[in-house]
């Protein structure tokens, strides 16, 4: 009856206000240009500005204006400019033809690029051999690179799984590799392991560590106590690792996406 009498009177109900989102270049006090992610946002209460391994982002309320969300990041620049330093989110991304070398395993591992009629990614001589049309489609080169870097993955763990499986109670029932946000591993209740693929551009001990602290919550599913010393009898320098982590994670995962452009 209520609709009824919406639709007679003319009193129809508003359509819901949706999230917009819209990538915008803002000039710094200083002189520099950033691009930040803008998001209107109708449950946004307050301006907002946030860095994560994306990049940038300002959210506004549905009543802030573009000129008030504008000059709120050009007062907070300065906290801005270190916020993206920190994340690793001005890390330049693969330029074709040019980009001279990528990260992996705490390394820079040098390119080799080649002109060829298909695109195939080869290591040689510890070097990476890029064969590539000159006018290769970016898409498709990102594709190849995070073959590689989980193919790299799936060689480490490969190499380090056997050697715990024996203490366990079961072996992971299946193993994959994702892009995530903020984790760097996950344990299904069916026992499936998923790892943060950024982890292979990671020194290999600091890999080794995630690997091992998953690995542990087949015993306990928890963070006990009991926990953190089955990590600490199989991985005991774990404390260096995970600081490694939170120094050096927000680059680390930004890296990989400004290379194989994951924006999920």
């Amino acid at each position: 009856m209520t609709s009824l009498l919406r639709l007679l009177t003319g009193q129809l109900r508003a359509a819901p206000r949706t999230i917009s989102r819209e990538t915008i270049a803002i000039t710094l006090a200083n002189g520099q240009s950033v691009e930040v992610l803008r998001v209107r946002d109708p449950r946004a209460r307050r301006i907002k500005l946030s860095v994560d391994e994306r990049g940038p982002r300002l959210t506004l309320p549905m009543r802030a204006s573009d000129i008030a969300g504008q000059r709120f990041v050009i007062q907070h620049g300065e906290w801005l400019l270190a916020q993206i330093a920190s994340a690793g989110t001005d890390a330049p991304s693969l330029q074709v033809h040019v980009s001279t070398s990528i990260p992996l395993r705490g390394h820079d591992m040098p390119l080799r690029w080649q002109v060829a009629r298909y695109l195939r990614l080869q290591l040689e001589d510890d070097a990476l051999v890029v064969a590539a049309p000159e006018t290769v489609n970016a898409k498709a080169l990102q594709r190849a690179l995070r073959d590689f870097y989980e193919g790299q993955a799936r060689a480490d763990v490969g190499r380090w799984l056997p050697k715990y499986l024996p203490g366990l109670p079961r072996a992971p029932s299946r193993l994959r590799y994702r892009v995530m946000s903020s984790q760097w591993g996950s344990l299904a209740p069916d026992g499936a392991l998923s790892l943060d693929l950024s982890l292979v551009l990671a020194p290999p001990a600091a890999f080794e560590y995630v690997l091992v602290h998953e690995l542990c919550h087949l015993i306990h599913a928890d963070h006990s106590r009991a926990f953190w010393r089955e990590v600490e009898a199989r991985c005991p320098d774990w404390r260096d690792q995970r600081e490694y982590f939170r120094a050096s994670g927000r680059a680390l995962k930004a890296g990989l996406r400004r290379l194989i452009a994951d924006d999920k």
